[in-house]
Parts: structure tokens; C-alpha cells; sequence
């Protein structure tokens, strides 16, 4: 798998950015079929910094409905992999500049 198509994009949320200040850790959504190694060097070579560690998380689907004027609606949201990237003392990626 070439090293572009791992990332997708970065999280951005409350619980993400308190995360980023207190721990430095960092949470991508990533390729699902990316592993840890893959996802490693990924960080690495884009923003230029040293990966401490690489925790991934498979989020499920989920099936959504909703009533409408023309009717019961009803889909599934597709299930998606993300990466917990925790980096060495002292480094930060600056997500916020682009």
C-alpha cells in the first residue's frame, strides 16, 4: 500500500484536541486496510516527527432511519478505521496551519 492512500484525514474534536495538549497523542482516520507499521511511517514521513506508538480502533456502522414526508427512510453508515498516534516528548504536529 503506497504511504498516500493510509492517512484519510485527521480527527478534530473536543476530546481529540484536549488529548493533543495533555498527551500528544493524535487521531487519524485512516485506510482500513492500513496496519500499525504502515500507519507509523504514514506519520512520520508527512509531518516530519518521531511515532512513540499507534493504537487502532475499528468503528462499526451503524443503521439510521428517519421519518419523512415520503416515508420511512432507511441506510446504513459505513464503518470506518481510525489510529490513535502517540508521539515522542517533545514533538507536535500542527494540524491548524494548513
Amino acid at each position: 500500500m503506497k504511504l498516500t492512500d493510509v492517512l484519510v484525514e485527521p480527527v478534530v474534536t473536543e476530546k481529540v484536541n484536549s488529548q493533543m495538549e495533555r498527551s500528544g497523542r493524535y487521531t487519524f482516520v485512516v485506510d482500513k486496510k492500513a496496519n500499525k507499521l504502515e500507519i507509523k511511517k504514514a506519520v512520520e514521513e508527512f509531518y516530519g516527527v518521531k511515532v512513540q506508538g499507534v493504537n487502532t480502533i475499528v468503528v462499526p456502522g451503524k443503521s439510521k432511519s428517519r421519518f419523512t414526508k415520503g416515508g420511512f427512510i432507511q441506510g446504513v453508515k459505513s464503518s470506518y478505521k481510525k489510529a490513535v498516534v502517540t508521539l515522542a516528548e517533545g514533538e507536535s504536529i500542527d494540524l491548524f496551519s494548513m
